[in-house]
């Protein structure tokens, strides 16, 4: 993780995500409290994801990305920051109403990270009332990226002369959008969508084998690779196999 990277970028008063959203939707904390949008970038797969396995015990039912994403983040913010009061929100945490515990993408746009191109991006939209998701593009690695957490300052506030930022708009033309959302929607598992914006680092060969592989078959793989032990015992499903359905791994 390169977890300073880009921080400018990606701090954020809550009230800004939660101006965009409905309450049900909301943060609890105040509309200036400080949040930072944590990112992961292709090099995460072979700096800390693999590293993660070499030296960690996989702990079932939880998918190893989960894990480890869990355990760089926390160990980032209780390094850094271990006299503040942080809440860390992950992407694949759902609240017990199954709501996601933050929307990361609209966290990521509203921060300044990535723009969140939608349906209601497009005009004259040619699908005939068809729906069709969104998703976020970064203006250097493309769709090669992930959102992964959300920190929330509990006890930090922002001024006012803290300006938002807009995302910068890198698929500005309509033909462009019009592509990046029907490769999203309708091609992802060739993940041509991420490649509207080049990007200054892609996945790697591994990396790429390791999302393209079925959830279900994901520790065999691991264990082929010698990362796991060969007794390790399949676990349960996830809620944050969702991710391969909207392809950002």
């Amino acid at each position: 993780f390169q977890f300073h990277q880009n921080t400018p970028h990606n701090v954020r008063r809550v009230g800004w995500y939660n101006s965009v959203l409905p309450p049900s939707f909301h943060l609890p904390y105040p509309d200036d409290a400080l949040a930072v949008v944590v990112l992961s970038t292709p090099a995460m797969f072979e700096q800390a994801f693999l590293p993660f396995l070499e030296h960690s015990s996989i702990q079932k039912p939880s998918d190893p990305i989960d894990q480890c994403v869990r355990h760089c983040v926390s160990t980032a913010v209780s390094q850094s920051f271990p006299e503040l009061k942080v809440d860390v929100r992950f992407d694949y945490e759902l609240l017990p109403s199954r709501k996601p515990k933050f929307l990361a993408q609209t966290a990521a746009h509203v921060s300044g990270a990535a723009f969140y191109y939608q349906q209601s991006d497009v005009a004259d939209q040619p699908w005939a009332g068809r729906k069709m998701f969104g998703v976020c593009i970064h203006p250097s690695f493309g769709g090669w990226f992930a959102i992964r957490a959300l920190l929330v300052f509990e006890d930090v506030t922002v001024g006012s002369e803290l300006v938002r930022p807009d995302p910068p708009d890198c698929v500005a033309s309509r033909g462009d959008r019009i592509k990046l959302l029907e490769a999203f929607n309708f091609h992802w598992q060739d993940w041509s969508y991420r490649d509207i914006v080049p990007g200054r680092q892609t996945y790697s060969e591994r990396q790429r084998e390791y999302f393209s592989t079925p959830p279900a078959q994901r520790l065999a793989l691991l264990r082929s690779w010698g990362l796991l032990p060969k007794e390790e015992v399949q676990p349960d499903l996830s809620p944050h196999e969702q991710n391969q359905a909207n392809g950002h791994g």
